[in-house]
């Protein structure tokens, strides 16, 4: 007995050491639990994660933000962009602090909520990270920006780095974990952690991605087409200009040899001036057609970029429910 109480203050300091190490080893799980406490996440939040195939752990960081699926005027409340440059599809209020994402109702960008809401969870993702691995992470990155990511990609990262340039290794890390395809093996295996299948995170963003980028090339296309054409429909205007004038010497010759009674002139002039006419006319009719052709493009071209107008105003949070004047 003598021999139990004297370690017994051992033992028991031993234990209560034991306890405050586990603790500080996990007391992010334990915060995120204490986060949640209370929140249910809706079955439109719960799809979020399973189409994005976050793992248990991504889930955790997801959840602990209580993330909530937001129509524009309670979205509004939550996420701003004061920039005014660009349309916030969501935004992470810091560390357990809130995930809001945008309701996008166009079923033409169906999987832009799921990627937003993978691009929020990486948000959180990246402040756990030890400074070690942030700084091995952040290294990975910019090596794989400066040598293998799309132009694309590099556009998008450099509107950050002029609106939140201390937030750019953070965005990066976003933005390269839902949209680069060709990530090297070593940041593959990083974003493991976070998705059981980073392609399904992929394809839904080149689904919605392709609903803009198809639109505004056949846009592209259809205004080099109307270039070229207008181009054309000038120069053919030109040309019938000059053959008009040709055609009104002529004919002003022509009647001066009548006038002169010279017969044989006038006859001899007769196929030559015909001959000008039968071209004048074809060249109006083509002309014609190339105008008609030329407005058709354009009205096509239109609507393209009414449709493409639709869609940004989808993902805009700010732009009125009312009609466009």
């Amino acid at each position: 007995m003598k021999l139990f109480r004297r370690i017994g203050p051992s033992l028991t300091l031993a234990l209560l050491l034991a306890a405050i190490g586990l603790l500080g080893l996990r007391h992010d799980e334990l915060l995120d639990w204490v986060a949640t406490r209370g929140y249910t996440p809706s079955a439109a939040v719960q799809n979020l994660t399973a189409e994005t195939t976050m793992t248990s752990y991504a889930k955790r960081l997801f959840y602990a933000n209580r993330p909530a699926i937001e129509d524009k005027q309670v979205f509004n409340q939550h996420c701003t962009d004061p920039s005014d440059q660009v349309a916030v599809l969501g935004c992470f209020e810091g560390d357990r602090q809130g995930i809001y994402i945008y309701d996008v109702t166009d079923a033409r960008l169906s999987g832009i909520e799921q990627v937003t809401a993978a691009h929020e969870m990486l948000h959180q993702a990246y402040l756990r990270l030890s400074r070690a691995e942030k700084n091995r992470i952040n290294g990975l990155l910019q090596e794989y920006f400066d040598l293998k990511a799309s132009q694309e990609l590099k556009d998008k990262i450099a509107s950050y780095r002029q609106s939140e340039p201390d937030q750019l290794q953070n965005e990066m890390h976003s933005i390269m974990g839902t949209e680069a395809s060709d990530l090297p093996t070593e940041l593959e295996q990083y974003y493991a952690q976070y998705f059981t299948d980073r392609q399904k995170v992929l394809v839904l963003h080149q689904k919605y991605q392709s609903e803009f980028d198809s639109r505004i090339a056949q846009i592209n296309d259809y205004d080099a087409q109307l270039t070229n054409l207008k181009a054309q429909i000038d120069a053919h205007k030109k040309e019938l200009t000059l053959r008009e004038q040709e055609l009104r010497q002529r004919r002003n010759q022509m009647s001066a040899y009548l006038a002169a009674n010279q017969i044989s002139d006038y006859n001899a002039a007769v196929p030559g001036f015909n001959a000008l006419v039968v071209e004048y006319r074809d060249l109006v009719k083509t002309t014609n057609q190339e105008v008609n052709e030329f407005n058709r493009l354009l009205a096509e071209r239109n609507a393209l970029a009414v449709q493409e107008r639709q869609l940004e105003d989808a993902i805009n949070s700010n732009v009125s429910t009312a009609p466009r004047q």
